[in-house]
């Protein structure tokens, strides 16, 4: 609730410190007094456009403090987190304007835009009159005001988590889909992979062989002449392993004669002897091993390139080919089988909207029956404030499937019908100001509950209408004030009487101009003020008794219900 204002050079106003209570409060005086500039002030505390025409003149700046107390500021401080501020359950709201144009905000002195004090002002204070600020008009929370009416908090949790569910089986859906789009490109692709690969045959350490064989052949006429030369020198030398053979012989009857000294001399010529003939052997093998066939040669660079360019195409290590293979079998056989997985989903998706559309079809029978509740409560508070010829109701649209949403399958709207030969439209669109403003009491009163703005102002909501309906009118102020603080700016004795605190508004000259002021009443002097209001510029010793039994009544004249 509002606790305190404060304002400085406002027009008429040079300094007014105002402090304010719970319930109802009034406030009175004679027009052109200076009531609306204090819905002006206020108004630039929440955060409406500052004009410099408002500063005092001869001023430089203006400035206005409001004090507020809530129980509950955690949207406020959600706000507020950006700015890095934090505000407890007092704190306090300042504007200032100065008369080169510039405007400052700031919340417990922390300065913030000028937007974010708009985003407060419009969750603590509403004001209906000149600066009217009709929330309620705003049909994006017309549902929200419904189902807080219809007080069926389950079924809303269950269709907002059965919506989510849908809503995350799509996204599943639509990962995979897309996945799978890819991957029936990435499909082919694979074919085409593993084709390649598996016609190829690697083996592994075959790279190396082909290598090694690719060099011997290349070199294979070097080698060839090469060891043909060798075979033809040894041909054209002396028989080495006939001399050898000579040589072993002759020492063999030269050891008769000296026991065994020459046996390691026979064995050694008898390896010589071995080792020369093998020698001669590998090198007769090597020259018929060796090829010339230029096609050969052809063959093995042809596998070999085809090896080394596959594993270049496929950017991996050639010795990593067969793993690499076996990986992209396995990755094929997953996505050959996503289609089997995406029919699931899509399956799931289908099982989830229609769990949702059920919670949500629940949902619309119980916001249906709330609708015939507060259609009629309404019309029933409409009567009084003579509205008779006014009809509320509440229109329901269903939304296409686009829209449906975590709140359900349909649009809800506030509409009036002003007058039997015309249609129901907008309640803004519709009404009168002097309807309007009794519209909105009614709306008020009855979503009290539901509708959690903490301060409520009205200007002059009595405006035109006077006796049983004025107190109509009051009888409803008082019981919003029980939900929220009401402050009203009234012409109404009747409304004036039911005040917890009455603030009376007056103009006078101080010798440099008229200023405003503002004195609370009470007492003798609160009943003076209410039999002025009922009696006019003389009061009669009648009105002052009607003014007494009015406040002392309490609830005023007795209005039906």
């Amino acid at each position: 609730m509002l606790r305190n204002l404060s304002i400085k050079n406002i027009l008429l106003i040079e300094n007014l410190e105002l402090e304010f209570s719970p319930g109802l409060g009034v406030l009175t005086g004679e027009t052109g007094s200076g009531k609306s500039i204090l819905l002006d002030a206020l108004s630039l505390v929440i955060g409406a456009r500052a004009d410099t025409e408002l500063i005092r003149q001869g001023e430089e700046k203006s400035v206005v403090v409001a004090e507020f107390e809530l129980s509950n500021v955690s949207k406020l401080n959600h706000i507020l987190e950006e700015y890095g501020i934090t505000i407890e359950n007092n704190f306090a709201l300042r504007r200032l304007i100065s008369a080169d144009g510039r405007s400052r905000a700031f919340v417990n002195d922390q300065p913030v835009s000028v937007a974010v004090l708009r985003s407060i002002g419009e969750l603590i204070v509403e004001i209906h009159g000149q600066l009217e600020t009709h929330s309620l008009l705003d049909p994006s929370i017309h549902r929200t005001l419904l189902d807080s009416y219809g007080d069926y908090d389950n079924l809303l949790s269950i269709v907002s988590k059965s919506y989510k569910d849908w809503r995350s089986c799509i996204s599943a859906y639509e990962k995979a889909s897309l996945e799978l789009e890819k991957g029936t490109e990435e499909i082919e692709f694979h074919s085409l992979l593993i084709k390649e690969l598996e016609e190829l045959n690697f083996l592994p350490g075959e790279d190396e062989e082909l290598s090694r064989k690719r060099r011997l052949l290349m070199n294979s006429e070097r080698l060839v002449e090469g060891l043909g030369e060798i075979l033809a020198e040894a041909d054209q030398t002396t028989d080495i392993p006939t001399m050898l053979n000579r040589i072993i012989q002759k020492l063999v009857k030269l050891a008769d004669l000296a026991d065994d000294q020459f046996d390691n001399v026979i064995k050694s010529f008898e390896r010589g002897l071995l080792e020369v003939n093998e020698g001669f052997d590998e090198l007769q093998k090597l020259s018929d091993k060796i090829s010339l066939d230029p096609l050969e040669l052809e063959r093995v660079e042809e596998r070999l390139f085809k090896i080394r360019g596959l594993a270049r195409k496929y950017e991996v290590e050639v010795e990593q080919l067969p793993t690499f293979l076996a990986k992209k079998i396995s990755d094929h056989s997953l996505l050959a089988d996503a289609n089997d997985s995406l029919d699931l989903l899509q399956e799931k998706v289908q099982q989830a909207k229609q769990k949702y559309y059920n919670s949500a079809e629940i949902l619309s029978k119980a916001r249906s029956e709330a609708i015939i509740k507060l259609d009629q409560a309404i019309t029933d508070e409409l009567v009084p404030l003579r509205l008779e010829d006014v009809h509320f109701r509440t229109s329901i649209n269903e939304l296409p499937e686009t829209s449906w949403n975590e709140f359900g399958v349909e649009a809800v709207h506030f509409e009036v019908q002003t007058n039997p030969n015309t249609a129901f439209g907008p309640i803004q669109k519709v009404a009168s100001g002097g309807e309007l403003a009794r519209i909105m009491l009614a709306l008020k009163v009855v979503l009290a509950n539901a509708y959690a703005i903490p301060t409520i102002i009205f200007d002059e909501v009595d405006s035109g209408i006077g006796g049983a309906t004025a107190a109509a009118v009051g009888s409803r102020l008082s019981r919003l004030s029980e939900e929220a603080q009401v402050l009203v700016v009234t012409h109404s004795p009747q409304v004036a009487a039911l005040g917890r605190n009455h603030f009376y508004i007056n103009k006078f000259s101080n010798g440099n101009g008229n200023v405003t002021q503002v004195q609370e009443l009470s007492g003798n002097i609160r009943q003076e003020e209410i039999a002025r209001m009922l009696s006019g510029e003389k009061i009669t010793n009648e009105a002052r008794a009607a003014a007494a039994s009015l406040i002392q009544s309490g609830n005023g004249i007795k209005v039906e219900k």
